[in-house]
């Protein structure tokens, strides 16, 4: 009798916890479109954040939802927005494609090194040491933290120790903005082809002896632009991109080729007047 009491009373427990569980279920379910699985299986499963949203998850519920256009995915294909659009019955929307960009040129054959940093291979743990000791305080540093974090294989060291952006892998994820300890990195559309590559705040041509292809200030960059295109603030040249059509006769007479024009090849021309640099070794650690 002892034993059929305890059976009965178990058994009587459990089906008012499942019974509490199935109201409690019924009570707080929370519907799920399912049509976010659909859309987000059409996306590319970056989750590079160059949507503006954490992932490629969040990103489908904002379309779905309506908060957000397929057009601000720009690492997926014209192809695979256009598919999501069609399904959604929405429009595919605009998103000018970002790229990273490095704002400094200045490579182990111009830039010189003043003191030889020894320790953990990394711009972080190297910019805490006396900047890292390279002549120009804004200059890259050259350990690649940039090309460690890139999951997207974006970016390699080059041989003068610079890194390079391949802007077809690219996705503006924003990991080298976040690694780089000199804020060299930032996120620009890719139809803008005017850049500064450098970040040099000094004026005057004492920073050649550091950089030889360091912005001195001049202004001729400024001078030369289509009016409203490009200022000066902070002894470097501000780029307002919606001013004016951009032009070439902004870079044309810099004297080192600080400001370069990114062509359609991906390549940054320096104009005419701009310093030739045939030097391919190193230069010289150590004051000259």
């Amino acid at each position: 009798m002892t034993i059929l009491t305890a059976i009965a009373a178990l058994g009587g427990l459990t089906f008012l916890l499942a019974l509490m569980l199935v109201l409690a279920n019924k009570k707080l379910y929370v519907y799920e479109d399912p049509r976010i699985d659909t859309v987000e299986d059409m996306l590319p499963h970056a989750n590079c954040g160059a949507c503006g949203y954490p992932g490629c998850r969040p990103f489908a519920e904002a379309l779905v939802g309506g908060e957000a256009l397929p057009g601000k995915c720009t690492v997926s294909s014209e192809e695979a927005r256009e598919r999501i659009a069609g399904y959604l019955g929405v429009a595919l929307g605009n998103e000018d494609r970002k790229v990273a960009r490095l704002a400094c040129a200045g490579g182990a054959n111009v830039a010189r090194v003043r003191a030889q940093y020894e320790g953990m291979r990394s711009c972080q743990a190297a910019a805490l040491v006396s900047g890292g000791g390279k002549g120009c305080s804004w200059g890259c540093l050259g350990y690649g933290d940039c090309e460690v974090v890139c999951d997207f294989d974006a970016i390699q060291m080059d041989e003068q120790g610079l890194p390079v952006v391949d802007t077809d892998k690219c996705t503006a994820c924003g990991d080298c903005v976040e690694a780089c300890p000199k804020g060299l990195f930032s996120l620009e559309p890719l139809q803008n082809h005017l850049w500064v590559a450098c970040k040099n705040l000094e004026q005057g041509n004492e920073i050649l002896e550091d950089c030889e292809v360091a912005c001195t200030a001049c202004g001729r960059c400024a001078m030369d632009a289509p009016g409203g295109l490009i200022e000066m603030a902070y002894n470097l040249p501000v780029i307002h991109h919606g001013a004016a059509v951009e032009s070439k006769d902004a870079i044309q007479r810099c004297p080192t080729g600080a400001i370069v024009w990114w062509n359609a090849n991906g390549q940054a021309e320096k104009g005419k007047d701009a310093k030739k640099i045939i030097r391919k070794g190193a230069r010289e650690v150590g004051v000259s």
